[in-house]
């Protein structure tokens, strides 16, 4: 599994609104759960990136957090994209490297990062883009006031998982057809119980590549910074993007589109004329 969980399983389903330690969303005194990486000094927007972890482990992590390194591709070109625009970039810290079950312990960090981004940024609209568990955290956080959408990358969707919390986002999801760690049927699955639930969902499917994401690595940071640049309404979405989000929350053609190739210097990807 590559130190990473393994989307075939998971516990019961969690509510991850309420918190078990006092203190907001099961945040822990003391813990810092945000990391800026680029904070201007005043932020009309902000990105939160989440990156991946384990199903059960209670250790914190270390000094070498490869699912954190395997992230720096895209937080690199997100934060020239921020940089240039006046919008906050932050990544969120875990307690533990694993999931752990009815514990919910990534889901809870990534609501303590949007509360502690809330307070010091203010309401602005917050897009969050996971990886993995980081995926799994931030479609289960997404209905923070804040989060306005939602990329998730090759993400942990256990069929039990609500999804009642993404009504009125926009949640695009990106997976490999080559994957074994998370299933892509999971991710379709739970996208189209998604749209019935009013999120607003569109689907690629990254063709020849794995849950590592390491085939076709520039589409997958390119399409990922391009796709965040359109939710943060930098530039128009892809035109294949609208029109999936346009289709009724019935149609499965809306969560299969084949990921592109992504041109070097392309400023978006094809936008509706």
């Amino acid at each position: 599994m590559s130190g990473e969980a393994d989307g075939r399983t998971g516990g019961p389903q969690v509510s991850i609104g309420e918190a078990d330690s006092g203190t907001a969303h099961g945040a822990v005194a003391g813990h810092h759960a945000l990391a800026w990486r680029v904070l201007p000094s005043e932020a009309s927007a902000a990105v939160l990136v989440l990156h991946g972890g384990e199903e059960e482990n209670l250790s914190r992590p270390g000094v070498l957090n490869l699912p954190l390194l395997r992230m720096r591709g895209f937080l690199r070109p997100l934060a020239r994209q921020a940089a240039s625009a006046g919008v906050a970039v932050g990544t969120v810290r875990y307690r533990h490297r694993g999931w752990n079950g009815s514990r919910a312990d990534a889901a809870h960090d990534a609501l303590a990062a949007l509360d502690e981004l809330a307070e010091r940024l203010g309401p602005v609209p917050t897009v969050l883009v996971g990886h993995s568990m980081g995926g799994r955290a931030a479609l289960q956080a997404g209905g923070h006031p804040s989060v306005t959408g939602l990329v998730a990358l090759a993400p942990w969707c256990p069929a039990e998982d609500p999804c009642e919390q993404l009504a009125g986002r926009t949640v695009l999801m990106l997976h490999g057809d080559r994957d074994t760690v998370t299933p892509p049927a999971d991710t379709h699955a739970f996208a189209a119980r998604s749209r019935a639930a009013g999120a607003r969902v569109c689907g690629y499917t990254v063709g020849g590549s794995g849950h590592a994401m390491l085939q076709r690595i520039p589409d997958w940071h390119r399409a990922t910074t391009r796709l965040t640049g359109a939710l943060l309404g930098l530039h128009p979405l892809p035109a294949e993007t609208a029109s999936a989000l346009a289709l009724p929350p019935g149609s499965p053609e809306a969560l299969t589109l084949p990921l592109p190739h992504q041109p070097r210097t392309a400023p978006t990807l094809p936008a509706n004329p």
